[in-house]
């Protein structure tokens, strides 16, 4: 479990790809990296979070700005560690992106997951997200994904 005061959230940097990377299959259980591609690390850094205890990463947010609706924010990836989950730091991560978002004249927050991933569902209730029922075919034929919108 975490201890807070030891775990540092700092904004990203491109070379925050590779422990990201390297750790998201293991924290999922299943290959997901494939769904963060280097591209959001080496353009959205500026939007993103790293939190680091004693300089290992324990989690992180990929977020960015919407740059074609401009009152949109929009958060890609989320990753806290096994051993910190509970302790209330994917909601310190989520709180810090709203922040920036306001800062940035976002007005609301969207994210998406599977329809199977029910931990992520009830984490988006619990923050205060609209959750939408599955939209068939959504990420292509086949695909279906839940969406959560939250106003800041």
């Amino acid at each position: 479990m975490q201890d807070a005061a030891r775990v540092q959230v700092r904004p990203a940097r491109p070379e925050d790809y590779e422990p990201i990377v390297a750790v998201v299959d293991a924290w999922w259980g299943r290959p997901v990296a494939a769904g963060l591609p280097r591209l959001f690390l080496d353009h959205f850094f500026s939007t993103s979070l790293v939190a680091e205890e004693q300089g290992a990463l324990v989690g992180f947010l990929v977020g960015f700005a919407s740059p074609a609706r401009p009152e949109e924010a929009y958060i890609h990836f989320v990753g806290v560690s096994p051993g910190h989950r509970g302790a209330g730091l994917a909601r310190e991560l989520y709180e810090r992106f709203f922040e920036l978002a306001r800062a940035a004249g976002g007005r609301r927050v969207r994210a998406i997951t599977a329809p199977v991933n029910q931990a992520s569902i009830a984490f988006h209730r619990r923050m205060g997200f609209a959750v939408s029922e599955p939209v068939p075919d959504y990420n292509g034929p086949g695909r279906p994904m839940v969406v959560f919108e939250r106003a800041l």
